[in-house]
């Protein structure tokens, strides 16, 4: 049986672009962070398709958790950074505040924002710990990502959104054997 945790660090330690925007994500000193959404999903995706590169990163969704200090302004200080750093389309988003945009109770932590978010495969991030080594965070767990599958959360039940983010983002185009679970 395949140790799906394993093979995702290390797809992840192999891709060099990625090492580094973690390395950069983690320079910055943030709370309960981890990089997110399209930065772990889409490379699953891509290996498990046998792609020979990655697909193009829309953004480099940093995610946090700060109730000190969850205004917009300081993610926008932080992206500013980033994007002067690297060059790539970072977007930052504190989760302490998130609750209010999406009209949910106020979250926990990253990991509870999470749970939160329309697609089960998404809600999956990397982080480096304190001595460098991958942590990956996630709401539903790993396995999911290696099922080929594109989840509707049936804990928060937005078919409409669900429907949007499929078409609008392109993923049965790009990765064919792509199956959604609505």
């Amino acid at each position: 049986m395949m140790d799906f945790e394993a093979t995702l660090r290390q797809w992840i330690t192999e891709d060099q672009e990625r090492m580094a925007m973690l390395e950069m994500a983690a320079e910055q000193g943030l709370s309960d962070w981890c990089l997110a959404a399209g930065f772990v999903r889409n490379l699953a995706w891509d290996r498990l398709h046998g792609y020979a590169s990655a697909t193009v990163l829309n953004d480099i969704d940093l995610i946090h958790f700060d109730r000190e200090d969850p205004t917009e302004a300081r993610d926008r200080r932080i992206e500013q950074v980033l994007v002067h750093r690297s060059g790539l389309p970072w977007s930052v988003k504190n989760q302490a505040r998130m609750h209010e945009r999406n009209r949910d109770a106020p979250y926990a932590s990253t990991r509870d924002a999470m749970s939160c978010w329309v697609e089960v495969e998404t809600a999956v991030g990397a982080a480096l710990d304190d001595r460098g080594k991958i942590e990956l965070v996630s709401a539903f767990g790993i396995e999911p990502l290696f099922d080929l599958t594109v989840t509707l959360n049936a804990g928060r039940p937005k078919p409409e959104a669900f429907k949007q983010r499929v078409t609008g983002k392109l993923w049965l185009e790009i990765w064919p054997k792509l199956v959604l679970r609505a």
